[in-house]
């Protein structure tokens, strides 16, 4: 009774001091009651259906490496590991959906700083971690965390402030598009050092995604973009090794391509070919076997594709498709022109990530080295990606307030 009573002043006190919702300050006004508003529910049951497959797959797709002569581990260690990266992922993004937007906004640059600190600091010897000639790592004891992972998020953010903050630029070349090159630019020196095309294009698609969002020059855009395209494909062949896994996935059934570089792209096709409509069962995958290297991480999708088959596989596309329109949705309805374009951005990082993923293990694309979101082995990963969930959370929680407001 007390509750309702104090929720219904809360209202009289909104009406009478503005009496027109439109108002900027009705728009900037704080029930007392905050943590009575409900996030969006939708967002929570996709997130958790995807958790709860992503378990079950890495579950299924590494059980078989406690055997691998390349592992001295348990039948269960990547589960394990899997399942504490993903609770620790989810206290800290509770943690995260309940911080304001306006200490995101204050945190933009700063945290941008760390995230190139931390791209700078794999290169220092006994901090970096080399595997496989990329040294993108830093060993933390109990995991290594993925510093691109991390500027992934960092980019986000200080491409969403820096977009509100100029945005009387934004059809300026000189003060609005270049300001964001040059520093796009610096973060590509660092990436591709590592090296790591795939997360830099990532990272450039979603910088010039929220830019473009925010209202820049169209033609000026369309340039841009053109620029780009043709930037990476001379990077692509400018690197031989890059050039050769480009050709490779041109015709990956050529028997030097699928005994080499195109080795783990033949075995991505034969599991999604021996799936077919229903899939061979749940743990009962041949791939898994030590025929396709790391199921677990960035080709789990054809794990999926062979043991759920082509409905399983679609099922999981959904779940990303409504997640992805879902975020959108709460961007468009978002309080503030920073939180929209957050919202909308780390919508943006999902849809091209899950596309790119599912692009490589079906050969529409070539490899790129991208993980799928909450599926992919990767504890980095999966906190940042809980993470981004729990800031579109915590803007949706600031629309369903004031639906509150304006009941």
């Amino acid at each position: 009774m007390l509750i309702r009573r104090r929720k219904k002043e809360d209202a009289d006190d909104i009406v009478t001091r503005v009496g027109d919702y439109n108002n900027v300050a009705a728009l900037n006004y704080e029930p007392r009651d905050i943590g009575s508003v409900p996030p969006d529910y939708g967002v929570l049951f996709v997130v958790f259906s995807l958790m709860l497959l992503g378990c079950l797959m890495v579950f299924s797709a590494s059980i078989s490496l406690g055997d691998s002569p390349k592992y001295h581990i348990s039948e269960h260690y990547f589960f394990v590991r899997h399942v504490i990266s993903l609770i620790v992922a989810l206290f800290g993004a509770y943690i995260v959906w309940h911080i304001p937007m306006k200490a995101w906004k204050k945190m933009a640059f700063p945290f941008f700083l760390f995230g190139l600190f931390l791209l700078g600091a794999v290169f220092i010897p006994g901090v970096g971690k080399s595997t496989n000639g990329a040294c993108r790592w830093i060993p933390l004891g109990l995991f290594n965390l993925q510093v691109t992972e991390v500027m992934k998020i960092a980019v986000l953010i200080y491409a969403a402030d820096f977009t509100v903050r100029k945005q009387n630029y934004m059809h300026s070349v000189k003060k609005g598009l270049l300001p964001m090159l040059l520093v796009m630019g610096l973060v590509g020196f660092l990436v591709l050092k590592e090296p790591d095309l795939g997360a830099y294009v990532m990272m450039l698609a979603i910088s010039m995604g929220i830019l473009f969002l925010g209202g820049i020059n169209l033609t000026v855009f369309i340039m841009v973009l053109v620029g780009v395209l043709g930037l990476l494909v001379f990077m692509i062949f400018a690197a031989s090794w890059r050039a050769a896994r480009f050709f490779a996935y041109l015709d990956p059934w050529e028997i030097s391509n699928a005994q080499g570089k195109a080795y783990q792209l033949s075995h991505s096709l034969i599991a999604f070919g021996r799936g077919e409509t229903w899939g061979v069962g749940l743990g009962d995958a041949i791939e898994k076997q030590h025929y396709l290297p790391e199921a677990h991480t960035d080709f789990i999708l054809a794990i999926v594709g062979e043991e759920l088959g082509f409905v399983g596989a679609v099922v999981v596309i959904l779940l990303f498709i409504l997640l992805i329109v879902r975020g959108y949705y709460i961007a468009m309805h978002a309080r503030d022109r920073f939180g929209a374009l957050l919202a909308a951005g780390i919508s943006t990082h999902f849809a091209l990530q899950t596309f790119l993923n599912i692009g490589v293990v079906t050969n529409f694309l070539p490899a790129t080295g991208i993980s799928l979101p909450f599926f992919s082995y990767g504890g980095t990963a999966l906190a940042v990606n809980l993470g981004e969930m729990g800031i579109v959370l915590g803007i949706s929680r600031g629309r369903n307030r004031r639906k509150i407001q304006e009941a």
